[in-house]
């Protein structure tokens, strides 16, 4: 079956445009992931999970999506929005805020990492990021570490690029021994931003970083490569021992783990617009002399929390594990209802992070899991992407990842499927290749039916010896630990709250 017509709205056109692969049926995708120096928010989630969304999507529709998610470890300054990168390393500032935590005893039970070792760091990081990922069923974490490069792996392809885009033309190693990307030499600089020449040389929003212009061709310039001989992490180089420039890296992992010079879609965050992904397009196209480096660029609009910008300083800062743990709603939340709260606006709209939006998405999910069991544990029927409900269904998400009209069309079928309960299974089962869910996760604890299954049946022996002040020890920890506990003529049952 040919794939339905797909539109998505391209921000380097500013318009929807017919989704068309270079490729068919494979799909080049690449994502900007993690910066490792910190636990990732519910922020970067949602764009990260918009990318899964957008995977899952064409892969369902028959596509077969090549997906690659970076994993920056170094050369992301905290001054992000300067096109050079401003103030510290982040990954250096981690180094510092650990330091500090170890010193006063607050790193967490069982971490004993060397504040120092930045490579210690990232892989701590890292750990937790992927832990976090497969909890909120993100697809790439599972194709982890093949699809999910760390940027301290590719630096000799990052100064080779370098090196081709000097060579070409295109940059230039200034007097401060500072390599810098000439944006005079790219006439389509600022196509994707709307950031001219002429703004940046005024400074407009703040995005120059006046440190070195009286060294740059162009204030607009950002550097390829710092020669830093105290820079935490540093490599020989022909502009001597220093460190990369953070758009470099994702320019050049695509290159080398996608394989092509021109990819399909590549996604991120709004913020990621520019300078980052506006600088990559620079250097890629000039590196590679082609008319593109991405066909289609998609970004995730920010997360605001209870109408606010989130912010550690607000206390409206919250981590997947803070989500998950209770410190919203003061439950442990399921993943899935934390996915599912994350993915329920189409990505291009505001979504407010709220705690009655993620009870809203706990009885939302609680109605799913719930129409699902009712059907029975039979096979399912093969259900193709004809029947009318998978059919509305998929025309939602064709139009530019509409994931509330989606939901829409779920949550409509569950009113009155029409079907026999195989093939209402399988309808399901389309649904939630791309929902994602439907099961119980089995990570993190979050889904540890093993012990929870000891503790019920301990509980009903102890019911039956008449042991009462045991059995209600039990049902209360079993309540504390996120669970309606509930006895039935069967015997007791335990389900795990959603939030």
């Amino acid at each position: 079956m040919q794939p339905p017509e797909i539109r998505f709205y391209n921000a380097l056109t500013k318009r929807l445009e017919p989704f068309a692969p270079v490729d068919p049926p494979r799909v080049y995708m690449y994502n900007c992931g993690p910066t490792v120096y910190d636990y990732a928010h519910i922020g970067n989630f949602k764009a990260f999970l918009f990318a899964d969304v957008l995977r899952r999507f064409l892969e369902l529709v028959g596509y077969d999506v090549l997906q690659v998610m970076n994993l920056t470890d170094v050369g992301h300054m905290t001054e992000d929005d300067v096109a050079d990168g401003g103030g510290q390393d982040k990954m250096e500032a981690a180094g510092e805020r650990l330091a500090q935590d170890k010193k006063s005893g607050k790193l967490p039970d069982g971490v004993d990492l060397d504040p120092n070792d930045p490579y210690q760091i990232a892989q701590f990081y890292i750990d937790a990021f992927i832990a976090d990922a497969k909890l909120l069923g993100v697809k790439v974490a599972e194709e982890y570490p093949a699809r999910m490069p760390r940027a301290t792996d590719y630096v000799p392809g990052m100064q080779a690029m370098t090196q081709t885009l000097i060579d070409k033309g295109h940059a230039y190693v200034a007097e401060d021994g500072v390599v810098y990307f000439s944006v005079a030499s790219f006439p389509g600089y600022g196509k994707l931003s709307g950031n001219t020449l002429d703004k940046l040389r005024g400074g407009a929003g703040g995005r120059v970083n006046d440190a070195h212009q009286s060294v740059k061709r162009h204030p607009g310039d950002f550097l390829l490569w710092k020669p830093d001989g105290s820079h935490l992490m540093k490599w020989d180089s022909p502009w001597g021992a220093g460190y990369p420039g953070w758009h470099l890296e994702c320019s050049v992992m695509a290159r080398e783990l996608l394989g092509r010079d021109v990819i399909d879609i590549h996604t991120g965050g709004e913020d990621n617009i520019f300078p980052h992904h506006e600088c990559e397009i620079a250097q890629s196209r000039c590196a590679h002399g082609t008319d593109s480096f991405a066909n289609v660029w998609m970004h995730a609009r920010h997360l605001m929390v209870e109408g606010e910008k989130m912010s550690k300083s607000k206390g409206n800062f919250y981590t997947v594990r803070d989500v998950i743990g209770g410190k919203v709603t003061g439950n442990t939340v399921d993943p899935a209802v934390l996915r599912l709260e994350l993915i329920k606006a189409q990505y291009r709209s505001n979504l407010n992070f709220t705690r009655k939006g993620l009870e809203d998405s706990a009885s939302a999910v609680r109605k799913l899991r719930a129409f699902a069991g009712s059907l029975g544990t039979n096979e399912a029927a093969a259900v193709g992407l004809d029947h009318p409900a998978v059919a509305r269904f998929v025309d939602a998400l064709a139009d530019d990842l509409n994931t509330a009209g989606a939901l829409g069309e779920v949550f409509g079928y569950l009113i009155d499927p029409d079907d026999d309960p195989a093939v209402t299974r399988g309808v399901l089962a389309r649904f939630d290749a791309v929902l994602g869910v439907l099961e119980p996760s089995q990570e993190g604890g979050q889904g540890d039916h093993g012990r929870i299954s000891e503790r019920v049946a301990a509980l009903d022996a102890a019911r039956a010896a008449k042991d009462f002040a045991t059995s209600d020890a039990i049902r209360a920890e079993l309540e504390a630990a996120g669970y309606d506990v509930k006895t039935t003529k069967d015997g007791t049952v335990a389900t795990r709250r959603l939030a």
